[in-house]
């Protein structure tokens, strides 16, 4: 394959977002310039390449708007609950287990690990999100301690070995004729040594920002989007001696209904007496269940003035997702354009046409990763970190299959090492710990934060992990 201009343009361009988010600046601008500078070098016409700015913010758009459905739908019920006390009622279990900002971190860890192995994080977070993180953060643990908990044990741990589910070892093992058996054993070792590397660092550097246990921690928090309380009508502030009633009976209601779509789940995993469930089900699931106790509450809260408040709700929680993914939307644009699964639409070409940049870009440096074991290693770790950066971290995993298959023969290394290292590389980057594109929009957006800022914080002990895992590999698996 050779490289064009606007392949080096697009190179440039992601190393100068990179840089541009380490010097902890807002990337949106040099994301929107580098994007019609690609539309209008690919397509060699000015008016076209601005019409990219556009076209790629909307394909970006579609793409993660599930994610901000969740994120709306699920703030809706937070505020629907708030309305006749449940939520404070909700969490009162939670506080006899949960007794310090420590406690509250490794059971956020735990938890969410455990979810996610089962039905992937992005069905588990809104739940660990609206149930777990305001009663760590009424603990003392601070929201970004809360947030890294449960990106890193689901969107990295649990996601980057896929140990259940194993669509990720079957995508790597694909091209190459591996046996994905063996890769999701060796990614389960490593995700589990890059996890257990990234927690450690992470507690280390938040444990100074752990406060002393208060209901004052959960009620700074909440103000956090108050400013939107003006969206909210007269009607909810009418609390009624009805809703005083319901209040325990959703604080019990909600938990079980999110348990039982848990074991819904586990079973239609393990058994043939539920049919599975692909893709986005299990947080299609969620959001229409959490759709349907947004309207139960708010008939119990006031039966009279229910189609308002519903609609009220829903409002707020849009508004919410819209504040936390607005920022995002135009820097996944940008990344979009790399993948050839999305160009086509960007550029309006068909898809034999359309350009693939970052895939040429990794299958382009693969030639100069020379013939050392070590170098090899961290060569396939860092292609797999790069494909990682358009969002997904699934998309490049059959070029990660073949090119371990290639490399290792030249080097002596086992192949299924290699793929797993480079399945590291790919989905804690791209899966949702280093990317602000991704779906720990969603965590960032339940723990009231900046989604930058939450990237900031775990690139450096993701990295570690990484590095650490990898000679792990090298020398033992």
């Amino acid at each position: 394959m050779e490289l064009t201009i606007a392949h080096w343009m697009y190179l440039l361009g992601t190393c100068i977002i990179i840089g541009t988010m380490l010097l902890r600046r807002n990337v949106v601008v040099p994301a929107l310039f580098m994007t019609f500078i690609i539309g209008w070098i690919f397509s060699g016409s000015v008016i076209e390449g601005l019409q990219t700015i556009f076209t790629a913010s909307v394909t970006a758009a579609g793409e993660l708007f599930h994610i901000f459905l969740i994120i709306a739908i699920m703030t809706a019920l937070l505020h629907a609950l708030k309305s006749i006390g449940s939520d404070e009622q909700m969490i009162v279990p939670f506080q006899k287990v949960m007794k310090n900002g420590t406690t509250s971190f490794w059971i956020l860890v735990f938890v969410t690990y455990a979810l996610s192995l089962f039905f992937w994080p992005a069905p588990a977070v809104p739940l660990i999100g609206a149930l777990l993180i305001p009663v760590a953060i009424r603990a003392g643990l601070s929201p970004i301690g809360a947030a890294l908990a449960i990106s890193i044990a689901g969107h990295g741990m649990a996601l980057s070995s896929d140990f259940v589910i194993q669509a990720a070892p079957a995508l790597t093992a694909s091209t190459a004729g591996l046996d994905a058996a063996i890769i999701t054993e060796k990614a389960l070792i490593l995700s589990l040594i890059t996890g257990a590397v990234a927690l450690t660092l992470v507690y280390l550097s938040i444990r100074k920002e752990i406060v002393t246990p208060s209901k004052e921690n959960l009620e700074k928090w909440e103000k956090e989007d108050d400013d939107d309380d003006n969206l909210i009508s007269p009607a909810h502030t009418e609390e009624t001696e009805k809703s005083k009633k319901f209040s325990f009976l959703f604080a019990v209601l909600v938990p079980v209904a999110f348990l039982a779509i848990v074991v819904y789940v586990i079973l239609s995993t393990f058994t043939s007496a539920i049919p599975s469930m692909e893709g986005g089900a299990g947080a299609a699931l969620i959001g229409g269940t959490a759709v349907l106790l947004v309207i139960a509450v708010s008939f119990a809260q006031n039966a009279k003035a229910a189609f308002d408040n519903v609609g009220d709700y829903i409002r707020k929680g849009f508004v919410f997702a819209f504040k936390v993914m607005g920022i995002v939307i135009p820097i996944a644009g940008f990344f979009f354009i790399g993948s050839g699964d999305f160009a086509a639409q960007i550029f309006g070409v068909d898809s034999e046409h359309a350009p693939a940049f970052l895939f040429d870009l990794v299958q382009a440096g693969q030639h100069a990763i020379p013939e050392s074991t070590f170098i090899t290693g961290f060569g396939v770790l860092l292609l797999g970190m790069i494909s990682g950066l358009d969002g997904s971290g699934f998309s490049a995993l059959p070029l990660i299959g073949g090119l371990s298959e290639a490399l290792s023969t030249s080097v002596g290394t086992d192949a299924a090492t290699l793929a797993s290292i480079g399945q590291m590389g790919a989905i804690w980057v791209g899966g949702g710990t280093l990317v602000a594109w991704s779906p720990i929009i969603a965590i960032a957006g339940f723990a009231k934060i900046s989604v930058m800022e939450l990237v900031r914080r775990s690139f450096i002990p993701v990295v570690i992990g990484l590095i650490v895992s990898t000679i792990f590999a090298l020398l033992f698996l």
